[in-house]
């Protein structure tokens, strides 16, 4: 398999689905690598893995940090990463940012949560030479400002806005949109009115690909279950079986054996 590139992406629309799953460490990438299209290293990690209950603590050196860490691990999936919260208010700090995490951490590209606010932001990015996407709908680092983690797209505003948004993100040169808890009947529209891949999560099915938490995807995070997550296996319980029986076989002097000592 070769290494998937933005325009391997791009090139899937309206024609295969795009698979996509986060990571945070390279040997949770080097599993995933190749078995999906597109890894994402995701503010994500904060909730799932930092014990908070948002993303917006998620600092700009954490981030490429594990970036780093799961470019290791990587070599076929494209790796996308997320900017956190406060790095890309302005457009001069979002420059500043976005082309130090390019340089220094070894990505394909870079997911920035937007509205039509940050269409001048964007347009610079991209005219710089970085391959962006932007993210709309239900953003995370909204929540507090939205008093919560709020579906979008219920009324008729809220669609155009989110229509609107996408259209021009389009316009700006983002190579893809991903829409996140958003009803799926207005993902569904957005994703044909674009021609560049839409990556849904908590959208339906319409959209261009689909992309989960992979602690959510396989039963780690028990925390709380979205409604749009479907877990694929009870890793929890699994590793929690497989802990006990380490520590008895430790307790009653049956590891190690003969065969695991020098």
């Amino acid at each position: 398999m070769d290494k998937i590139t933005k325009n391997v992406l791009q090139s899937k629309k309206g024609k295969e689905k795009i698979t996509a799953i986060t990571a945070y460490d390279t040997l949770m990438a080097n599993i995933f690598d190749g078995e999906v299209d597109l890894i994402l290293v995701g503010d994500s990690l904060q909730m799932s893995f930092g014990g908070r209950d948002d993303t917006l603590s998620a600092s700009l050196e954490e981030m490429m940090y594990h970036s780093r860490a799961v470019s290791r691990g990587i070599s076929k999936s494209f790796l996308l990463a997320d900017m956190p919260f406060g790095t890309y208010a302005t457009q001069e700090d979002a420059l500043k940012n976005c082309i130090r995490f390019y340089k220094e951490c070894n990505i394909d590209a870079l997911k920035l949560e937007v509205g039509i606010d940050k269409l001048d932001i964007i347009k610079t990015l991209c005219s710089e030479g970085l391959a962006i996407m932007a993210h709309i709908g239900l953003k995370p680092q909204f929540m507090r400002f939205d008093g919560g983690f709020k579906v979008k797209g219920k009324d008729d505003n809220s669609r155009n806005e989110l229509l609107e948004c996408a259209l021009a993100m389009q316009e700006a040169g983002v190579f893809g949109v991903l829409i996140e808890g958003v009803k799926s009947e207005v993902a569904g529209e957005i994703t044909k009115s674009l021609s560049i891949p839409t990556i849904g999560i908590g959208a339906g099915a319409d959209c261009d690909g689909q992309i989960l938490v992979w602690s959510d995807a396989f039963g780690f995070f028990d925390k709380f279950k979205p409604k749009f997550v479907r877990r694929y296996c009870d890793g929890k319980g699994m590793l929690k079986d497989a802990i006990r029986k380490y520590a008895d076989d430790v307790k009653n002097a049956r590891f190690p054996d003969s065969s695991e000592s020098y």
